[in-house]
């Protein structure tokens, strides 16, 4: 035993004119409000008493090694002789201890530690850790060595390290003791404190264990250093662990280098000794799934087949759960029913798994068939169950179903979370039913929940489109003044509502308060209030705006351009919005099927016909499709020169193409052919909305029963009137 060499080296070093890193033992200190500061101060080192000291010392060990650990623990006079123990009484008793009884040193450290709340000085623990390492009590010291690396804190590695090996260097366990150092670092997420402890241990000729460099491995797996760790278990020659090569592959799939996981597989499977684990698969058929590769995951599962590994239903749950978010629904149940024939019965997760790609793929029946099924085999649902289906019942419209499962959820015991409260209040929203959103939001945070700035976002936003602006702005204010900053969604909300409103003055203050600040500005918040000026035919503020952006170091988008053209058209400047066309391309953009749309409409309204073919014509040359409002306003643009024909065969090549024309289209063409006195024309045209799925509007009969009223026959637009009011 070298425990009092080592000792007696320490109190060297802590000696006063020493090195300075150990100059002071003071990192044992009274935690309990029961010993005062006063006492503490007392047992410095130029006020303390030897005689006093080495008496105290020498009546509480004659204690200790007279009677049984369980009456130390029990007794009251144990109590009262050690609550007033010092610093340097306990450094003594433990030094004493670990060489005489050494089985009574820890039953003495852990009894100050835990009864009496004493926070032991570094040289007492690593004491205690080399008894513990010598009798192999590996969970206690991990334990000890836990509780000092996280009361030292990160960058403490060096001064431990230091004391170590000037103490304790020639103590037999003093590897384990080093060992285990690392390994509570690393697990503490400590990692260059951990490769401190490694690199030290190398330098003095020491060799960490595999579940050390286990630990490290698995929390560098997300870096390249993962690479350098693992060919450093190599090198050391260490019999590494199937759990190393499992943490490897894990890691390289999470940094999606499937190739190198395929490769590490590959190389171990080449060696005398691989047997390799269910674990291990799992890990690889997990990496390739995520990513897609489900034929390569399959594989693995049959690879593992041939190696007599039987699957577990963490592996059957994998590969289900990648073919159910690849859509495979019908190959998912056949992995399920080949756990049930395995003997490997699906579980809740299973269960949910595919009731999930049910979800997905919008149909609410299978998943709750899945849901049936589960509890027909007596498997109850989980809150994940829940909030899958509620999620589902709200992504599909159906609010009353969700309810309900909401209220079955509360009977049961299960509680909402948030991802289940923000689905039904976007829901909610949605609808219109902000109010009731909003009491929601206040139930979640009644039950301890916290809504985040997301959650906040959509009620803001809910709040908005239904116009009750002010109700949005003191929503914004209690986000605020919960310490949630705002997003750029909710911000934008809030203007354009107050956009939306005609509140331009309120808008224009908002939208300054928001840019002026130095935080990064979104062009949403520009485009908002540009598009204003834009559709009040303020072109001048809008072309200020413009300038603001480049000065806030931000790139215009296509919307503002659109915006701006939209704005010239309005106070008819067209070849100045034409001219804008330029701007775009000379930003790297192209314009889009709504700049070239708004060029059109503006030359409609002109009856230019000539620069709308034009623009069509550039349209296609760029590879820019029409979309059916574009082809309306072509339609409106030749119909004011009664170029009826053509306005047919547009319609004719918007079918060809693909594109379904909408009731404005029919509207358009109808009241053109009424105009024209071709009333049989016109409604042909409404016949044909008919056949097409489309249902005339209440504008299609105006347009209609003016046409016989103006050029037809007043008897028919009074009878057409009677159908009409007999079908409401």
């Amino acid at each position: 035993m070298l425990v009092r060499h080592s000792l007696a080296k320490c109190n060297l070093l802590f000696s006063p004119g020493k090195s300075p890193i150990f100059s002071s033992l003071s990192s044992l200190k009274f935690c309990k409000t029961s010993v005062s500061a006063a006492r503490a101060e007392d047992d410095t080192v130029n006020s303390y008493h030897p005689s006093n000291l080495e008496d105290t010392v020498s009546q509480i060990l004659a204690y200790l090694k007279r009677v049984h650990p369980k009456t130390i623990v029990e007794s009251c006079y144990s109590r009262d002789l050690f609550s007033s123990l010092s610093i340097s009484q306990v450094d003594q008793i433990i030094e004493k201890l670990g060489v005489e009884k050494s089985e009574l040193v820890v039953v003495f450290f852990n009894l100050l530690r835990n009864d009496y709340g004493f926070c032991h000085s570094r040289p007492s623990v690593f004491v205690v850790s080399h008894v513990l390492a010598e009798r192999k009590r590996m969970k206690e010291l991990r334990t000890v060595l836990m509780q000092m690396v996280e009361q030292e804190g990160s960058g403490s590695a060096q001064s431990l390290c230091e004391l170590l090996w000037n103490c304790f260097r020639g103590c037999e366990s003093t590897n384990l003791v080093w060992d285990m150092l690392a390994f509570t670092y690393s697990r503490s997420e400590m990692v260059h404190d951990a490769l401190y402890v490694i690199a030290k241990m190398k330098d003095f000729d020491m060799l960490p264990t595999i579940p050390t460099y286990n630990s490290l491995l698995y929390n560098m797996r997300h870096t390249d250093q993962v690479w350098s760790i693992y060919y450093e278990i190599k090198s050391i020659g260490s019999s590494q662990s199937d759990y190393t090569n499992s943490i490897l592959v894990d890691g390289l799939c999470r940094q999606s280098r499937l190739e190198d996981a395929l490769s590490v597989f590959q190389e171990n499977e080449r060696g005398d000794e691989f047997m390799p684990s269910v674990v291990l698969f799992n890990t690889l058929m997990t990496g390739f799934c995520k990513l897609g590769f489900l034929d390569t995951a399959k594989s693995f599962f049959c690879t593992m087949l041939k190696y007599g590994l039987l699957p577990d239903s963490y592996s059957y749950n994998i590969l289900i759960h990648g073919l159910c978010m690849a859509g495979y629904m019908e190959e998912a149940l056949g992995f399920t029913n080949d756990m049930e024939r395995d003997g490997v019965g699906p579980d809740v997760v299973t269960y949910n798994i595919i009731a999930k790609g049910y979800h997905l793929l919008g149909l609410m029946s299978g998943a709750w068939e899945t849901i049936r099924k589960m509890l027909s085999k007596g498997i109850n649902p989980d809150s994940i169950t829940y909030t899958m289906l509620v999620c589902g019942y709200c992504q599909t419209g159906n609010i009353k179903e969700a309810f309900k499962l909401q209220e079955e959820m509360l009977s049961k015991g299960f509680q909402l979370n948030t991802v289940s409260y923000g689905v039904l209040i976007s829901s909610l929203c949605k609808i219109g039913q902000v109010s009731e959103a909003l009491r929601l939001l206040y139930e979640m945070e009644s039950i301890g929940l916290k809504p985040d700035i997301v959650t906040y976002s959509i009620l803001i936003h809910g709040f908005c489109r239904t116009g009750e602006v002010q109700r949005a702005i003191q929503l914004y204010k209690e986000m605020s003044l919960k310490k949630i900053i705002p997003n750029s969604y909710a911000q934008s909300a809030i203007l354009l509502g107050l956009c939306n409103k005609g509140m331009i003055s309120e808008a224009r203050t908002y939208f300054d308060s928001l840019t002026e600040r130095e935080f990064p500005v979104d062009i949403i918040l520009f485009n908002i209030m540009i598009n204003k000026y834009a559709k009040l035919g303020c072109i001048g503020e809008a072309i200020q705006l413009y300038t603001r952006i480049f000065e806030k170091g931000i790139s215009p988008s296509i919307v503002t351009f659109n915006s701006l053209i939209y704005g010239f058209c309005r106070i008819r400047k067209l070849e100045e919005a034409k001219r804008w066309l330029y701007h775009i391309e000379a930003h790297g953009m192209l314009p889009s099927v709504v700049t070239y749309t708004t060029l059109m409409n503006a030359y409609s309204v002109e009856e230019n016909i000539d620069s709308m073919i034009e623009l069509l014509l550039e349209m296609k040359i760029k590879g820019v499709e029409p979309s059916h409002i574009t082809y309306t306003v072509l339609i409106k643009g030749l119909s004011k020169r009664l170029r009826l024909q053509e306005c047919i065969q547009l319609l004719d090549h918007m079918y060809v193409s693909g594109i379904s024309p909408d009731q404005i289209t029919y509207n358009t063409l109808i009241q053109c052919f009424c105009k024209a006195q071709n009333l049989s024309k016109a409604f042909q045209l409404h016949d044909e909305m008919s056949l097409h799925n489309l249902q005339p509007t209440p504008v299609t009969y105006n347009v209609l029963i003016n046409g016989l009223c103006v050029y037809g026959d007043l008897k028919d637009a009074d009878r057409l009137l009677n159908i009409l009011q007999e079908r409401k």
